[in-house]
């Protein structure tokens, strides 16, 4: 194996091997600075999602990543490969689902389906068995021999797609998969993206649907002004903006008042008799709640956790008036709230 090549078996640490990983990938167009010195490392078996508003980069950084473009600088590894010295080995590797959908529609979705074996080289029987094969499994058979033109906009992107896996890639690209999908066929597609990834494929998704990402991503990063603006996992995302609460409800009138009394900070409704703690959501500070009532034996009908979303964080994190969110609340805090 040579030094270029990542090991297909797990680090030392536990964790899986980066897919994809790029170190102060840049790129610029003139004056115009499009990626800034952005880092990413996308696990194996993942699903990465890249979000950001028009003109962020994300379809940059995808070029480079498959090759269709050059970086200006950084290093890069993509299946183990750099995409610059060795770009036949990377291609080799992946599959691209662009914005745009590269099916003819011309020709017959099976007929796309064979000229993508032909471009992979395959032996013509071998061809038609996997294009049977996906075509089964893309819920295409019956629309086969039929123009690629009469398909609808889910089918064709199942087909897109579908086309992207006749080479078996184990890293795919899929830049904004759903634009421009009802909401059936939308869920449809998370629902490929879901079988894809337990077959052990890496999933790089760049997407401007915040819902998507929440429900489909690993791990997410945002891209703002050519910079990685926070990364993490949905739930870390969402502690980053304030606004996250724990909230308190009582059925006794006199355990509300006590615990009002006791903490600071807090906002009570007196006719629901329900308090909201500011909170990260943390599995600490539950924990430091969840004992505080039990040491002062004040006992509260239900606790629930409330946090941003991701349209929270994505505002928060995009808005031309700030670069950053404010800092987020420190586990432990609601102890400082007990007077």
């Amino acid at each position: 194996m040579s030094s270029s090549v990542m090991p297909t078996s797990m680090k030392g640490d536990g964790r899986p091997p980066a897919a994809v990983s790029a170190r102060g990938l840049r790129k610029s167009y003139g004056d115009k600075t499009v990626l800034d010195g952005i880092d990413l490392c996308i696990p194996a078996g993942s699903v990465f999602a890249l979000l950001g508003p028009n003109g962020a980069g994300k379809t940059t950084a995808v070029k480079i990543l498959s090759t269709l473009i050059t970086a200006d600088g950084g290093e890069l590894r993509v299946g183990g490969h750099d995409p610059a010295a060795d770009p036949q080995a990377v291609r080799a590797a992946i599959g691209v689902t662009g914005q745009f959908s590269a099916v003819d529609g011309l020709i017959t979705g099976e007929e796309n389906m064979l000229l993508m074996a032909d471009l992979h080289h395959l032996p013509r029987p071998e061809g038609r068995r996997v294009t049977a094969g996906l075509l089964e499994r893309f819920d295409l058979t019956e629309a086969a021999k039929k123009p690629a033109s009469t398909y609808s906009g889910g089918m064709k992107r199942r087909l897109d797609i579908a086309m992207t896996l006749v080479g078996n890639p184990r890293i795919i690209f899929l830049d904004e998969p759903t634009t421009g999908l009802d909401p059936r066929s939308r869920h449809n597609m998370w629902g490929i993206i879901r079988e894809l990834v337990s077959d052990g494929v890496t999933v790089l998704l760049t997407t401007q649907y915040l819902d998507e990402a929440d429900e489909l991503a690993d791990r997410i990063a945002v891209l703002h002004d050519g910079r990685i603006a926070a990364e993490g996992t949905a739930d870390e995302l969402k502690r980053l903006v304030p606004g996250g609460h724990v909230r308190l409800r009582f059925t006794d009138p006199a355990a509300y008042r006590s615990a009002a009394s006791a903490l600071r900070e807090t906002t009570g409704d007196d006719e629901a008799l329900t308090l909201q703690i500011p909170s990260d959501g943390s599995q600490r500070e539950l924990r430091s709640i969840l004992d505080w009532l039990d040491s002062t034996g004040i006992e509260a009908e239900e606790l629930t956790v409330h946090t941003p979303d991701l349209d929270d964080v994505f505002f928060a994190l995009t808005s031309s008036s700030t670069s950053t969110p404010n800092t987020p609340r420190q586990t432990g805090q609601f102890k400082e709230n007990v007077r």
